[in-house]
């Protein structure tokens, strides 16, 4: 796929996740994926695989979360299997505490699949609302 149609399918993922839909960004991992957060925070490590990314990380995550959550996509560049996404993020924590974080997410892709994951966040703002 092209630069161009691999920004397309990230813009529709997107559009989902803004109505707090994510299956198709699930749908669109393929099985030996790898999501990456950096810094030092309780979620910061790769996760390695779509098995592990569901029960590791989104499933954890979703359980701290009230509600639902939204990730809003600003900004989509695409260079060869490259999609870099700027995203806000609104939701609150079953605490109460409202968690609207910035994400830079850079994705690749091959034959329509998404490969790779790594995101860049605020992560003293993910401190403050989840700790440790």
């Amino acid at each position: 796929m092209s630069a161009s149609d691999n920004k397309e399918r990230m813009r529709t993922i997107f559009a989902a996740t803004a109505q707090g839909l994510f299956e198709p960004l699930v749908e669109a991992m393929a099985g030996e994926t790898t999501w990456t957060i950096m810094g030092s925070t309780p979620f910061s490590r790769t996760f390695a695989g779509k098995e592990a990314i569901l029960t590791q990380l989104l499933g954890p995550l979703r359980a701290r979360i009230a509600g639902t959550i939204r990730l809003t996509a600003g900004r989509f560049i695409a260079e060869d299997d490259l999609v870099v996404v700027e995203a806000k993020g609104d939701s609150t924590t079953v605490e109460g505490v409202p968690y609207n974080n910035s994400y830079c997410f850079v994705f690749r892709l091959a034959e329509g699949k998404i490969r790779e994951i790594t995101e860049y966040i605020d992560t003293q703002l993910v401190m403050k609302a989840f700790g440790r």
